[in-house]
This record gives C-alpha cells, sequence and structure tokens, in this order.
C-alpha cells in the first residue's frame, strides 16, 4: 500500500492567541476565573470558567486559542473565588470584543467591575433610556487599523459631553486638551481606536469629559492610569478601563408612588384612568420631579365587587385592570358618539365623592362590550395587535379563556368549573380557535387588553419625552384563584399560604392568602415565569419596585388550614434538631411541643362551669389526661367555618324569633 494512499487531508487552522489581563488584588487562598460565550471559555457556565494564574501584583491572567472563522465578536466576564470556593460574578455584562477588523494576536486588559460599585446604577434603564439618553454625535478620526482600543464607561454625561483621553504619549496628543482626542458612543462603552508606536511606551494617560458647545475640558479625577506594553504590531491590545472617575453623588431626583384609581379627572369616568397619567406627568416635569412610580396595575377581577379592588390579589401576572381604561380612547372619532351620549353618567360618577368600584367596573365592561359589538373582529388585522399578540400570546390566551370560564360559571375559583377546572393547553387552544363557538367571547378580553395595552404604552413614552422615569409595583403573591395558579399550579406551594409574622402592629401575625412560591420548580425551566412577568413589565417600566422582596429569600408561610399569620413559619430556616433537646438536659416530648396541650386544668381555668359541655362536644381525652380536638374542629379553617354556620344560625333564629315576636305584637295591637 503506497503512502499516497494513506494520507488523510490536514486542515490547517489559523488559531488567533487571546491574553486575558485582569487588575485585581488578592489573598491568600483566592483565586479568579474567567467565563464567556466560547467553547473555550466554558459557552458561560460558571463551573466551567476556565481558571487563571496570577501574574504579579497588579494583574492575574488567563490564555486561550481560537479559531476565529465564522465568530464576528464574543463576550466574557470575571469570577471570584474566595478562600472557601465561593463563586462571585463580577457586575460587568458588556465586555465584549469584535473580531471582524482585527488580525493577529489580541492582548485584553481589564478592570473588575464589582457588583456594589454605585456607577452600575447609573447604566440601568431610567438613566440610560430617560434622564441621560441623548447625546450629540461629533466627528471623531476613524482608524481602521490599530494597535490599541480604549474603551470606558460615563453614564453620567449631559447631551452637550463627550469623553477624550490625552496623556504621555505623542499619539495622546501628549496631555494637550486644545484638540482633544474624543471618544465615539457605541453601547456602554465610549471606545478610541488608536496607533501607538512601542516607543511611547509605558506611558500614563488619563479620561475627561469636553463640552462640545463651550469647548471646556475637565479631567477625570484620581492618579495617571498607566499602561505597559511592547506594542508589537501583530497584536490587537484592548483596554477596557471600567467607570471614568467623576464624582457620582452630582445627580439627585425625587419622584413619587401613587395608585392610578386616584388620578381622576373630568375625563374619565369615576376612577383614575392610563390617560389620566400625561397629567400627572405635566405636573412632575414642572415641580422637577424625576420618576413616577404605579401601584399595582394587574387585573384583579375574580367576583365584580368591591372585594376585587385589593391591588395585591391579581388573577393574572401579566393582564391589565379593565377598570383604568379610558373610553373615549377605545371609541375613537368613529364612535365618539356613543361615549358623548354617556356625558350625564360621567359627571354622576366624577361627582362621587369616593371610587364606587362596582357601578364603575360594570360601567365600563357594558360599554367595553358595546364598542366591541361596533368594531367587531377588526382589530385583529391590525400590525400593532399582532405585534401585541406574538409577544404575549404565552399568557394572554390563557388569561382570555378564564374570563371566559369565570364570567361563564361566575366564579374564579376554577375547582368549581363544572369543565376545565383542571387546565389543559390543547383544550384552551380550541376554546380560543377562531373557529371555535366561544371564540367572539374569548376576542372581547384580548380586545380590551390590546387597548389597555396602547393606553399606557403611550402614558410611558409620553413620561419618557417629559424626561420622567416609569416604575411598576410587582406584588409578592399571586391569587390563590388567577389564571397563573390554574395554568401551572406546580409553580406554587397550594398547600401553603404566604404572609407575615406577629410583630408590635398585628400580634396574631399577617394572613396573605397567597401560595408561596415553589422555587425548586421554577427553577427547572430557568425561571421563565418570571423572565416572562419582567419582560411584559418592562414594554411600560423602566424599573420596577418588587413587593416583600424579602420574600424571594425567606417567607412566612402559613398551613392551608391556618386562618392566623401565628400558625406560620419561615422557610428556609435552622431547624432545631431533635438532638439539642437531648443536649440541653430536655426530653423531647413531640405531643407536647408539636400539638395543642390541652389538660384538664387548663380546661377548668379557661371554661369554668362549661367545661363538661367543651368536653363533650370538642375534645377527644387521650392518654395522660391529655385531649385533643375533634376532627371536625382541629383547624383552624374547621372552626371558622362551624363558627360561622353557628352564627348564621343563631341570626336566622334571630329573625325568625322576631318575626313572631312582630306578629305577636300586631295580634295583640288588634
Amino acid at each position: 500500500m503506497c503512502l499516497s494512499d494513506t494520507t488523510e487531508s490536514i486542515e490547517i487552522l489559523n488559531l488567533m492567541k487571546i491574553d486575558f489581563y485582569l487588575r485585581f488584588h488578592t489573598q491568600f487562598g483566592q483565586t479568579l476565573a474567567i467565563a464567556g460565550n466560547l467553547p473555550s471559555l466554558g459557552n458561560d457556565e460558571l463551573n466551567q470558567a476556565i481558571p487563571m494564574n496570577f501574574f504579579n501584583n497588579e494583574f492575574w491572567h488567563a490564555s486561550i486559542e481560537i479559531d476565529p472563522a465564522g465568530i464576528d465578536a464574543f463576550q466574557y466576564r470575571y469570577i471570584f473565588i474566595n478562600e472557601k470556593g465561593n463563586r462571585k460574578k463580577e457586575a460587568e455584562r458588556d465586555r465584549q470584543i469584535d473580531l471582524k477588523k482585527l488580525q493577529g494576536d489580541i492582548v485584553a486588559i481589564d478592570t473588575w467591575n464589582d457588583e456594589g460599585s454605585i456607577e452600575n446604577a447609573f447604566l440601568t434603564a431610567p438613566f440610560t433610556e430617560v434622564f441621560f439618553r441623548e447625546h450629540k454625535k461629533v466627528k471623531h478620526k476613524k482608524h481602521e487599523s490599530f494597535t490599541h482600543q480604549f474603551k470606558v464607561k460615563a453614564p453620567m454625561l449631559s447631551p452637550d459631553e463627550v469623553v477624550f483621553i490625552a496623556g504621555s504619549a505623542e499619539h495622546l496628543n501628549s496631555w494637550s486638551t486644545d484638540n482633544p482626542i474624543l471618544l465615539h458612543k457605541k453601547g456602554s462603552w465610549w471606545i478610541a481606536n488608536l496607533e501607538i508606536t512601542p516607543s511611547e511606551f509605558a506611558l500614563s494617560y488619563k479620561y475627561g469629559i469636553y463640552n462640545i458647545k463651550t469647548g471646556i475640558a475637565s479631567f477625570e479625577a484620581g492618579d495617571n492610569r498607566i499602561l505597559h506594553n511592547d506594542g508589537s504590531i501583530e497584536k490587537r491590545t484592548i483596554v477596557h478601563d471600567g467607570f471614568i472617575r467623576t464624582p457620582s453623588s452630582q445627580w439627585k431626583g425625587a419622584g413619587l408612588a401613587i395608585p392610578v384609581f386616584s388620578l381622576r379627572s373630568s375625563n374619565g369616568f369615576g376612577v383614575g384612568e392610563f390617560a389620566d397619567i400625561k397629567l400627572l406627568v405635566d405636573w412632575s416635569a414642572e415641580v422637577g420631579l424625576k420618576l413616577v412610580q404605579l401601584l399595582p396595575i394587574n387585573d384583579t377581577t375574580a367576583t365584580y365587587t368591591w372585594k376585587d379592588s385589593y391591588p395585591y390579589a391579581a388573577i393574572s401576572a401579566f393582564a391589565l385592570h379593565p377598570i383604568y381604561i379610558n373610553l373615549q380612547k377605545v371609541a375613537g372619532k368613529k364612535n365618539e358618539r356613543i361615549v358623548k351620549a354617556l356625558a350625564k353618567k360621567q359627571k354622576q360618577l366624577n361627582q362621587l365623592a369616593e371610587i364606587d368600584y362596582e357601578q364603575v367596573i360594570h360601567f365600563k365592561i357594558n360599554v367595553l362590550k358595546e364598542l366591541f359589538g361596533i368594531d367587531g373582529m377588526g382589530f385583529l388585522k391590525e400590525e400593532g395587535f399582532k405585534e401585541f399578540f406574538e409577544d404575549n400570546q404565552s399568557w394572554l390566551v390563557p388569561y382570555a379563556a378564564f374570563c371566559y370560564l369565570r364570567d361563564k360559571y361566575g366564579t374564579s375559583d376554577y375547582s368549581k368549573w363544572k369543565n376545565h377546572s383542571v387546565y389543559s393547553e390543547e383544550e384552551v387552544e380550541k376554546l380560543c380557535s377562531p373557529r371555535s363557538k366561544t371564540f367572539t367571547h374569548i376576542a372581547f378580553h384580548l380586545y380590551v387588553q390590546y387597548h389597555l395595552h396602547l393606553q399606557l404604552k403611550e402614558a410611558s413614552d409620553y413620561a419618557h419625552k417629559k424626561g420622567i422615569a416609569f416604575k411598576g409595583d410587582i406584588p409578592i403573591g399571586i391569587y390563590r384563584y388567577g389564571c397563573d395558579a390554574w395554568t401551572a399550579p406546580g409553580l406554587y406551594n397550594m398547600d401553603k399560604q404566604a404572609g407575615a409574622p406577629p410583630d408590635d402592629f398585628t400580634i396574631k401575625g399577617q394572613n396573605w392568602g397567597f401560595p408561596t412560591y415553589n422555587w425548586k420548580k421554577m427553577e427547572e425551566d430557568h425561571f421563565e415565569w418570571w423572565r416572562q412577568r419582567f419582560h411584559q413589565m418592562s414594554n411600560y417600566f423602566d424599573a420596577f419596585r418588587i413587593d416583600h422582596i424579602l420574600g424571594f429569600f425567606r417567607i412566612w408561610s402559613i398551613p392551608v388550614d391556618a386562618v392566623e399569620g401565628i400558625m406560620g413559619r419561615f422557610i428556609p430556616a435552622l431547624p432545631v434538631h431533635v438532638s439539642e433537646f437531648g443536649e440541653r438536659g430536655i426530653w423531647f416530648d413531640h405531643d407536647r411541643f408539636c400539638k395543642p396541650y390541652i389538660v384538664e386544668e387548663i380546661l377548668i381555668r379557661v371554661f369554668g362551669q362549661q367545661v363538661d359541655f367543651v368536653k363533650t362536644h370538642f375534645l377527644q381525652q387521650q392518654e395522660q389526661g391529655r385531649y385533643q380536638l375533634k376532627e371536625d374542629f382541629n383547624t383552624q379553617v374547621n372552626f371558622v367555618c362551624l363558627a360561622n354556620c353557628f352564627f348564621e344560625t343563631v341570626a336566622y333564629s334571630n329573625i325568625i324569633r322576631t318575626n313572631h315576636m312582630h306578629r305577636a305584637e300586631q295580634i295583640r295591637w288588634f
């Protein structure tokens, strides 16, 4: 067999070497690692991050080789590992290297971005998209080939300000600010591509802020930044310098928090509406406020009664409340005559000293049904609705089906529905099919949610134009008889109730009635429900208030058969192990410590002469002179139900007795 027959084709790879240098001071036993969206960087998996090596007192180092073919760019971040092996990711999420125009090997010199750095707060949506979103574009020298790329973040610049760089090298203007080297903005970074010759190292430099309107240049605070490099033309050096060193305390802002229902205006129907938010924004801008926070605005329509006015018991964590809709905007010019004809009713509702929740919600739903009957299914063909539906159908379709079934069976308690009490995606799709007999009822709820979306989005955009940030409120719990619990009960501990422990204000604790979150189950799909929730809310809000944020880490959990918050316990919590009793010389009696302790002495002290009646009707005798509650009374829920029945019976008897007495009085006087 000749050699040519056995020779395999060999693919020659043009590998690129990338050296990472991180400025970081560590103590003995501490290490660092690097992770990124490349296979050689562990594909962003924390436990697959590649370890770094101690280089000197200033830097840690790691090196990889990659085939740049097919890779336009990649992102990476660093991980700190303490003496116990605990890992902590840095806050930086935007460190990226663009490979499209780079040739040769790369040196990346980076600065650790600590999660506790206050500057990171100024890179959040309210600042980047509202307060500091406008920057004038300035001309800068484009360098197709460069040896060094300098990148820095400066989130708090006014529209007339840009970042410049100057330093000891000739190509850094030798510290001159007469004709400053201006950086251009890309994403969250200000960038300068420069050619620096080997003879100019080591160099010192600083960033500064240049006002293109006044021509005034000012350097950042602190010591000079130092860069050591051999300046080899075969390498490209990319320097991520973190944040520009300017005072972060110079920005101050104030805002207000308000429920939408209180924004009553003459344009509404007895309650504040999304359209009224514009009036609040105008006032906020006039007095110099920076932020408007709204209390929860999700749909709470479970009973169509005043009980639904509690804003933290939403039947959907996604759907908006129909009570906040503006009827004039829904009607438009085409149907404005319908709303104008309601002027008398509008005036009557607006003149009420207090909001009549039941009257308003019933009135608005009826008008919306009338408008929907006129408009028909035309809205389904609108491009705006198609986009809205595509982005929200995961929750919108089940919600519309839930509302239809709630109205059909007269309750949101899905366990009492004759059909569909157990959620089935297949059955819901049949209900919501345009070919279904129920589709008209389903489409009505799509119609209402679409108009609510348009009105809230309009208010949000208006706030941004006025320089006002928008903040939403996310309740800690979900309603037990709502759409979220119906569609995915496994995501929640339905046998538990969230609440708060006893304190100086509520000596028996608080029971909110919401099921607690099943975090282990939620983790299986990487918390997709929460991701969807934040994504949907981000259509309108720049920031969120998460109600009772401590509940994400430790919740006061109450059994579902309890009424008072005092019956709960923290989950998770450090348990008291049975062995700890023995270690302290205490005999552990399970029934004594874990069940109601009822003995003769307590019964006599509490009930006195009624003790025999109590024993007969409510208790069962046990060993060692103890008693336990009968099954009908052994939980707070059972006891309350029986007590309610007792009081209803007594009240009914009193009514009958009163009627008999009244009749006897009539006979006597006759």
